[in-house]
């Protein structure tokens, strides 16, 4: 085990049984779910089984109640494995829609969705992203009328990962107007439980360039009636936890493309080592040699960066800063790691059956999901900007400015 102050010889251990599972339950098929666009029940069932759909969760709800580096651990091995689609759809499942039933949900909504969800007997899905609307949660426009005893839903989400498999979907909806400034504001948003089996819901798969396992759709709501006891929290409070929630699939995205990146890596030193060229392996040309190292160095970099982060996190801060750094620098970097890997393999990469295709196309997804990077950008640079500068700033020459 590396020598970790964030990593003790019980996460060693984890790791290790993680990765046999994976190896073993998830490998030999991984390929067939991608052509398929979706997992399977069996394999829901199985990460359940294990514990590894409520690792954060409480265990009043049939979570595990680990520690965040457990599920760092988890995250780093999922990735590992190579397929976007995957690790996409399971970190939406255990790590996005769950959070916010576990985080606010009421017993009543724990047990009847979390429990199932954390057995691997149901599986859910995050609505958020809109047609018109993304990152800015103040242009949501789907809204959740209420009705008597129920909330009348109306409008359309995309993007939405699980969704041509979930059983129900975190929903997030207007259900009062905006107080706000502006057409939309963020004061009148909620989160809802839709059962996707509702009348009213229609489900269209929406073919995407990578993550071909993530089952994602676009999901139309006209005038679906879901009762009033699905509101997750209180209502109005959605932008709050959405805010929390946010940082977490954030810092699970870095976390994800820290282990694709681990693989791209591996797969791509194994390539050069094995291939010849001129009478000698790729791996003794220098120009190979040179790119590996500056990729190598720049994935020890990003690992300690979501690390930090994942600390703070586990601290109980909300380290918005850290988390958007991390998620900008691994998503980014992931890509570039990915474009290298490709053309050092050249025409064997360039197949769509390899790898180093697959990875190409998985990689440019993470830079847009959770906030594109120019909105993580955006976000620190403001926080960079509002921060007050040190004793030292706007001193010349050792002299204070008049």
């Amino acid at each position: 085990m590396v020598r970790s102050p964030y990593f003790t010889p019980d996460h060693a251990a984890f790791r290790e049984r993680t990765r046999e599972f994976l190896t073993a339950e998830v490998m030999p098929s991984a390929a067939a779910w991608e052509r398929e666009g979706g997992l399977p029940r069996s394999l829901w069932k199985s990460f359940g089984e294990q514990g590894y759909l409520g690792l954060l969760h409480p265990r009043s709800a049939g979570g595990g109640e680990r520690d965040l580096f457990t599920s760092v651990v988890f995250l780093e091995e999922l990735g590992r494995t190579g397929f976007g689609g995957l690790r996409a759809a399971v970190s939406v499942h255990a790590y996005m829609a769950t959070h916010y039933l576990a985080a606010a949900g009421t017993p009543g909504l724990r047990r009847d969705y979390l429990g199932p969800a954390l057995r691997g007997e149901s599986v859910a899905a995050l609505a958020i992203t809109e047609p018109g609307a993304g990152a800015d949660l103040s242009g949501l426009t789907t809204t959740a009328e209420r009705d008597g005893d129920c909330f009348v839903v109306r409008g359309v989400k995309t993007m939405v990962s699980n969704g041509t498999v979930a059983d129900f979907h975190v929903v997030a909806v207007r259900t009062s107007p905006d107080t706000g400034s502006g057409p939309h504001g963020t004061t009148g948003l909620s989160l809802l439980v839709v059962d996707s089996d509702l009348p009213g819901v229609t489900t269209t798969p929406t073919p995407t360039l990578g993550w071909c396992a993530a089952g994602t759709a676009t999901v139309a709501y006209e005038d679906v009636h879901v009762p009033a006891d699905r509101l997750i929290g209180r209502a109005s409070s959605g932008f709050y936890y959405l805010m929390r929630g946010l940082q977490l699939e954030r810092l699970v995205a870095a976390t994800l493309a820290l282990g694709g990146m681990e693989r791209c890596l591996d797969d791509t030193r194994h390539y050069l080592t094995e291939r010849r060229l001129f009478g000698s392996t790729l791996s003794e040309l220098q120009a190979p040699a040179h790119r590996i190292a500056d990729l190598a160095t720049e994935l020890a970099a990003a690992r300690q960066l979501v690390h930090h982060a994942a600390w703070l996190y586990e601290q109980g801060e909300l380290p918005t800063t850290e988390c958007s750094m991390a998620k900008l620098y691994t998503t980014e970097l992931a890509c570039r790691m990915a474009d290298a890997s490709l053309q050092l393999q050249g025409a064997h990469g360039y197949l769509d059956s390899s790898g180093a295709a697959r990875t190409y196309r998985d990689a440019r997804a993470a830079t847009i999901a959770a906030g594109p990077s120019e909105v993580m950008r955006d976000l620190i640079g403001h926080a960079v900007l509002r921060t007050r500068p040190s004793s030292g700033a706007g001193r010349t020459g050792g002299q204070e400015r008049a």
